[in-house]
């Protein structure tokens, strides 16, 4: 018998349908107007319906003549990107499975999908943030041709799920259902690949070392196996009832894969079909929905890229989220999961151990998540509490019984520790957060002599000129939405952990954003408002002391900020397209609200 719904969580829910009242009724309304005004194919002129199926080849005569749904494929595919590589044959077999059930499938269009793995500490990862704006656009795009009876998503990573939902929902009105690949096989041990970075950061081996080290991490198609902010995607669209339940973390190539796939290409058809029954997305992300994956995310420790995205897909459903909900919410909610960089396994020993079936299971158990969420699935949120496996030619669920491994996975009776893996910081140089389920407690607290950078490649090369070699808290500013696209600024860790490893009480303040993977050392990341347009950290100064402290929430200095004038901004970079993004970078909004100059623009 599950415990009633704990009331924090409870409150904030309440709060947030209080606060998006009007918003959400807008969108709503949109949806409906949108359902009625759906144009059925048959009543196309016949020169667009003819356009529409021409290369349809086998199912030209079922799209023409209506004989079942058409279901759309908006797709990320490409093979640069380890964990969209899988997506190469996914059309073609789905093809195939909706054809079982006398629907079709067209694939409706693509997006980009960038890898910030690749471009981590490169001029193209300012690009990063705005691909999610780009690839909601794209999804829009795809869906306008009103030929569509459900959505099939297939997308991963950083910023694609986030923006395949975003657009999705603009077509809320019909069914979607994302489809998960999968990651690759475990590599080398994520301490060794540690340890050889941390080695290199000091000197103490060469590039081949690295790469060979590197290389034998990320080795496969798959999507790459910590637990950053693309296996977060795929544990809140499991926490938000939009997989096909337990299909997060199948690795690819496998017979269970496939018929998850197909599952999911089966169910959507049902959807698709089913008329006023085909749970619309649109009631599907609800306030509850979106308050259960910021649950999922803090349960699990994951990534901080959502602390942004998470307001800025909720408000693509009229929903307002701001991070004092989610600061709340992480009071209330206990750490069950440690994966790494939170622990010492990958999301192939979290789903061996009992994975999302056993997160969502001990979740529910103790009243810590809505159980009444509307979710593609049939059986509703308990069924996310099963995971799948094969029996004969086909899937069964089953519950997944005790954690197989408590270094790894814990009861929310007795957790890791009692709250949850973000914190809010707030003080005189802004709002910030924290990633507390990723840095040691004895390190929750900095108060240090501040030193000032304005790009990441200085910090390193600070560091290797010894400069850094004491307390110290790393201010990087002029990192923010505006200023450059708020980039991530990963390529710090190797060096701040040499300097936490060697003694020092070291932090990072910054109104940029971090990697999903990053941790260890204790940072104060998102910060606003930024530091283009005057925000706190365009006035400090080298040595200011500046005290960063998770346990009571506190992000300040002592210097007396308003006697001075905000430092001059660098000028706009140019060069691998990042003038085009000018547009981006002028609109955007703060990084509470989701960092949009797209929903800006849109009153959304």
């Amino acid at each position: 018998m599950n415990k009633p719904l704990n009331d924090a969580i409870h409150r904030v829910t309440n709060r947030i349908i209080e606060r998006s009242r009007d918003s959400r009724a807008a969108y709503l309304e949109l949806m409906d107007r949108e359902s009625e005004r759906q144009v059925s194919r048959t009543s196309l002129s016949c020169s667009n319906l003819a356009h529409a199926f021409a290369a349809a080849q086998e199912d030209q005569q079922a799209i023409k003549q209506a004989r079942g749904p058409n279901l759309g494929i908006v797709t990320a595919y490409n093979d640069m990107l380890s964990a969209h590589q899988p997506y190469y044959r996914y059309p073609e077999q789905m093809k195939v499975w909706a054809r079982e059930t006398g629907a079709t499938v067209q694939v409706a269009g693509g997006t980009p999908a960038m890898c910030d793995g690749v471009t981590q500490g490169q001029d193209g990862m300012e690009l990063s943030l705005f691909s999610r704006d780009a690839i909601a656009l794209s999804t829009v795009i795809a869906l306008s041709h009103a030929m569509y009876d459900g959505i099939a998503l297939l997308g991963i990573c950083d910023k694609i799920v986030p923006g395949l939902l975003m657009g999705a929902l603009r077509f809320g009105h019909l069914p979607a259902v994302f489809v998960p690949a999968g990651p690759m096989p475990t590599g080398i041990s994520n301490k060794e690949k540690q340890r050889v970075r941390q080695l290199y950061a000091e000197g103490k081996v060469g590039r081949a070392e690295l790469l060979d080290s590197e290389s034998a991490s990320y080795h496969s198609p798959g999507t790459c196996t910590f637990y950053g902010t693309a296996n977060s995607n795929q544990m809140m669209m499991e926490m938000m009832g939009l997989h096909v339940p337990g299909a997060s973390f199948v690795q690819p190539g496998t017979k269970l894969r496939q018929e998850l796939t197909r599952a999911a290409t089966h169910r959507l058809a049902e959807l698709g079909g089913n008329g006023a029954a085909s749970r619309p997305l649109a009631r599907v992300v609800d306030e509850k929905a979106v308050v259960n994956a910021a649950i999922g995310l803090l349960a699990t420790g994951g990534s901080t890229n959502h602390a942004i995205h998470i307001p800025a897909f909720a408000r693509a459903a009229g929903i307002l989220f701001d991070w004092n909900d989610l600061a709340e919410l992480s009071h209330a909610v206990p750490l069950v999961a440690r994966v790494y960089p939170n622990g010492a396994g990958d999301v192939n020993h979290f789903h061996a151990a009992g994975g999302m079936a056993y997160v969502i299971g001990t979740l529910l158990d103790e009243g810590l998540a809505h159980p009444d969420i509307l979710t593609i699935w049939d059986d509703g949120f308990a069924s996310y509490a099963t995971e799948p496996g094969l029996e004969g030619e086909g899937l069964a669920w089953r519950a997944p019984g005790p954690s197989g491994d408590e270094e790894m996975l814990r009861p929310a009776s007795a957790p890791f520790q009692p709250d949850g893996g973000l914190r809010l910081l707030e003080g005189n140089l802004g709002r910030a957060c924290f990633k507390s389920s990723a840095v040691d407690p004895s390190r929750w607290t900095v108060t240090a002599p501040c030193r000032v950078f304005e790009d990441q490649h200085a910090v390193n090369l600070a560091f290797a000129a010894g400069e850094l070699d004491r307390d110290v808290v790393v201010v990087v500013r002029f990192q923010g939405p505006r200023a450059n696209g708020m980039p991530e600024l990963h390529k710090l860790t190797p060096a701040l952990g040499v300097l936490q490893d060697r003694g020092y009480r070291v932090a990072l303040v910054t109104d940029g954003r971090m990697s999903g993977a990053s941790g260890k050392v204790p940072a104060a990341i998102h910060c606003t408002p930024e530091a283009l347009g005057g925000g706190p950290l365009s006035r400090l100064r080298d040595g200011d002391i500046v005290t960063v402290c998770a346990d009571s929430g506190v992000l300040s200095t002592t210097a007396d900020l308003a006697a001075r004038e905000a430092a001059d901004a660098p000028p706009p970079a140019s060069g691998m397209g990042r003038e085009l993004f000018a547009m981006f970078r002028a609109q955007a909004d703060g990084a509470e609200q989701g960092a949009s100059a797209m929903l800006a623009l849109a009153s959304l």
